[in-house]
């Protein structure tokens, strides 16, 4: 049953948020309780197959599982956390993974790090098999955590907000734009999944805000600046819908 969020939620959420850095397991184990109770408002997840695309923290898994979901994550990295415990290591640009092969795709914050936007997002429906639900998310360029760390100073150019991390922290940021960052918008997100035929627009909202802010959307330049993280929540239409049938009438 889909449930209204609120504000109480989303200031729960930025509160976690800003412990991250310190405190990590209360910051992931939040998102992650989160994500999927938002998932589970649209598809049963007891016994169905998660392909979690540019896994990560632990916690992620730990409420898929608790959900009685099974549970992949997919990375390029063999390290992390969710991969090392059984996962499978490959790049989003092209997965390792047969069409069709997973009953819930999930990809939370990746979209922004891939140097190609539709081709990764393109190959996360792949791998949806029709009827199945994609959950995606990931930060706008523009809004104010669009360079990550060092944030919010990209709103003044990016060369400016790397010198002030560098000699704030004595160090390169690691999220650097043009190789480990891109710059994604909310407009290129909404245009890519209103475009495609093979999926149908389930939700799109700001991940973070109370569930009304879903109305920012509509105003180009705002949505880009107040989103934060862009939601969308996806099914894969049956192929078989989407093109007439051999002999069919014309």
């Amino acid at each position: 049953m889909s449930q209204q969020r609120g504000l109480r939620r989303s200031a729960h959420l930025f509160r976690s948020f800003l412990v991250e850095q310190t405190d990590p397991d209360r910051f992931y184990g939040d998102l992650a309780a989160d994500s999927v109770a938002t998932l589970a408002d649209h598809v049963q997840l007891k016994g169905q197959l998660v392909l979690d695309v540019g896994a990560g923290p632990r916690q992620f898994a730990e409420a898929f599982r608790a959900r009685g979901a099974r549970y992949v994550a997919v990375d390029h990295d063999p390290t992390v956390p969710s991969v090392a415990d059984g996962g499978v290591t490959g790049s989003a640009l092209a997965l390792p993974v047969a069409d069709a092969a997973a009953d819930v795709v999930f990809s939370s914050n990746l979209l922004e790090h891939v140097p190609e936007f539709t081709v990764v997002a393109d190959e996360l429906v792949r791998v949806t098999r029709p009827g199945g639900v994609l959950y995606l998310s990931y930060t706008n360029w523009w809004s104010p955590w669009g360079a990550h760390e060092a944030s919010p100073w990209h709103w003044l150019g990016a060369n400016y907000a790397l010198r002030r991390y560098q000699k704030r922290h004595g160090r390169r940021p690691k999220n650097l734009l043009g190789e480990t960052l891109h710059r994604v918008s909310i407009a290129e997100g909404l245009a890519w999944a209103r475009s495609r035929d093979n999926v149908e627009v389930l939700a799109a909202r700001p991940r973070y805000l109370p569930d009304v802010a879903r109305h920012l959307l509509a105003v180009p330049g705002l949505r880009e600046l107040v989103t934060w993280n862009l939601l969308l929540i996806l099914r894969r239409r049956d192929d078989s819908t989407l093109r007439p049938a051999p002999g069919g009438d014309s």
